[in-house]
């Protein structure tokens, strides 16, 4: 049997994800409207994002414009970050709206609830079952910051996630009790306002297509919630694009250039599922063009 080299399998490999990110777009075109595939991001956590890997310390910083986002974690747990805690975060928004209660019921299975974010629940050191559950229990555990300053104010608002949490996952499940093991979670106030204030519709199927990767997660909400309200072509420079999603790569020349080239990879398959954005390079930064948004707004599904 002739042995695939290196070089062939990772060709392998992005032909089949090319291949996936075409179908999705295609599937997409077929049904736009597809009810059971919408969801929805809170506006905050598309302006600024969570860390895309594993962070040193307990604090991380992100700036959009006059916004900072700071998130804050407890020591003996550590921050959130990677792909599952933005599936987490659209999950939480999606089922504060559509229930319009402070109080989410997570189910009574860590595998169903996986299904429900679009992950297949995988065991081992490096499986998906140990990592969903070590990054819920950190953004349930997380705090935020937000700041807005500008030369005339300034505004704050701290935001802890969960007031409480309940996660049985470890629990029997045998007939008859399944009922009594339900997951839940408690969003605090301020959280639950924050989320539920006109978020941002977004498509389940283009996040299970973009979910290996949590910098094309955000492009893909920040483009769809960016083109929601462009009116006019505009360019946002190479540096605001790093503050906002590159936070872990160095305030340096060399920094700037690394994070340039990987921002306009995530972008590339981010138009593959989202066409009609209207988003090219520039020299000095991103050019964006007034597009379509990718799952337009629907004033009943919007809490205001």
């Amino acid at each position: 049997m002739k042995k695939i080299s290196d070089t062939e399998m990772l060709r392998q490999l992005r032909r089949t994800r090319i291949d996936n990110l075409v179908s999705t777009r295609l599937a997409i075109e077929e049904n736009p409207d597809d009810e059971s595939a919408r969801r929805f991001m809170a506006r905050l956590l598309l302006q600024a994002t969570l860390p895309h890997s594993k962070p040193e310390g307990t604090e991380f910083e992100r700036t959009n414009g006059d916004l900072t986002l700071t998130a804050v974690a407890l020591s003996s747990i550590g921050l959130p970050y990677g792909s599952m805690p933005r599936l987490l975060l659209a999950w939480l928004t999606t089922e504060a709206v559509k229930t319009k209660t402070r109080e989410l019921v997570l189910g009574d299975s860590l595998s169903g609830f996986m299904w429900q974010l679009g992950l297949v629940a995988t065991g081992g050191r490096w499986g998906s079952i140990r990592r969903i559950k070590d990054q819920t229990r950190r953004l349930f555990n997380a705090t935020f910051r937000a700041r807005y300053v500008d030369h005339r104010r300034e505004a704050g608002l701290g935001l802890l996630v969960a007031d409480k949490h309940y996660l049985w996952w470890d629990a029997p499940t045998g007939p008859g009790q399944l009922g009594l093991w339900q997951s839940t979670v408690t969003l605090s106030e301020p959280f639950f306002r924050e989320i539920t204030d006109g978020p941002v519709p977004i498509d389940m199927r283009a996040l299970k297509a973009l979910k290996q990767s949590p910098m094309q997660l955000d492009v893909y909400m920040w483009l769809t919630y960016r083109m929601s309200y462009l009116k006019k072509p505009t360019v946002i420079p190479w540096p605001s694009l790093q503050d906002q999603f590159g936070a872990e790569y160095a305030p340096t020349p060399r920094g700037l250039r690394d994070f340039r080239a990987n921002f306009l990879k995530a972008l590339k398959a981010v138009i593959e599922v989202y066409p009609m954005a209207k988003a090219t390079e520039a020299t000095t930064g991103l050019r964006l063009a007034p597009s379509l948004t990718h799952v337009p707004k629907r004033s009943d599904q919007i809490i205001v």
